[in-house]
């Protein structure tokens, strides 16, 4: 049974979804544009963060909320804040591919204390609170039990920068391609670190990630037992960051293979 917080989370994120369950069906009428290289928006993405800050900040109008599209809002509350991505996977969504999501995640003191991300094409409702474990659409998550990157599927993403220095950026999928059994790149963010929680894929990493990309999912894969860090293993901050995320059991090889520089 959800809790207050979270049903006010679901309620949001279904209502916000409406509108990409239509765009999704009549791609053509998406408005397009683009905000860097490689980097686009579209009128889908700005209505629905509109409809989650209006939700989200009609329940708890104290507090603060940070939205890829809209920015930071101070609330007089200075110890919550929402943290939004309307749409993860814009990309996916103009091309009709079915893997996006609408990601939030609540922050106390530094701290993500509640994360939703929902995918409203495949009706996956991938949820957690603190100490309460993560969920997919009410069933309980694990991670997988893979505990060699062998026999590991592993998921990654790449910067919109790619194209400045592609040997450069190519430099760990390459390395890791060699040691894992294969690798996936989906082009959300969000829904790769879901899969993590939910044991579809054992272990994911990425450069460049914001905030509204990751605080929602990284608290799913802990609460599914899982682990997060940055690159060199500390602990990752709610900035821009580097991630690597996986089940547990192969996050020191993994991390180890990170640190190792392509070029011996």
């Amino acid at each position: 049974m959800s809790s207050p917080l979270m049903t006010v989370m679901i309620n949001a994120a279904r209502k916000a979804a409406r509108g990409i369950q239509r765009d999704f069906g009549e791609i053509e009428n998406l408005q397009v544009s683009r905000k860097g290289p490689g980097d686009f928006v579209t009128n889908a993405d700005k209505r629905t963060e509109k409809i989650l800050r209006g939700e989200l900040l009609k329940a708890r109008p104290a507090y603060g909320f940070l939205g890829e599209e809209g920015g930071l809002l101070n609330g007089s509350d200075p110890d919550h804040r929402w943290i939004i991505d309307p749409i993860d996977g814009t990309t996916n969504l103009i091309h009709g591919v079915p893997l996006i999501a609408v990601s939030i995640a609540l922050e106390r003191k530094s701290e993500v204390i509640a994360g939703l991300i929902y995918n409203p094409i495949m009706n996956e409702l991938f949820t957690a609170e603190r100490g309460a474990g993560a969920f997919l659409n009410g069933r309980r998550l694990r991670v997988s039990g893979a505990s060699e990157l062998l026999k590991s599927l592993l998921v990654t993403g790449f910067p919109y920068d790619l194209r400045d220095d592609l040997p450069g950026k190519l430099r760990l999928f390459n390395r890791l391609m060699g040691e894992a059994r294969a690798i996936r790149r989906d082009g959300a963010a969000a829904v790769d670190l879901s899969y993590v929680a939910a044991g579809r894929v054992d272990g994911f990493w990425e450069e460049k990630l914001s905030p509204w990309d990751m605080a929602a999912g990284t608290l799913l894969i802990e609460e599914a037992g899982g682990r997060v860090t940055r690159f060199d293993g500390t602990p990752l901050g709610l900035v821009e960051d580097e991630i690597v995320a996986t089940n547990g059991r192969i996050h020191e090889v993994m991390l180890a293979a990170l640190r190792t520089d392509g070029s011996e």
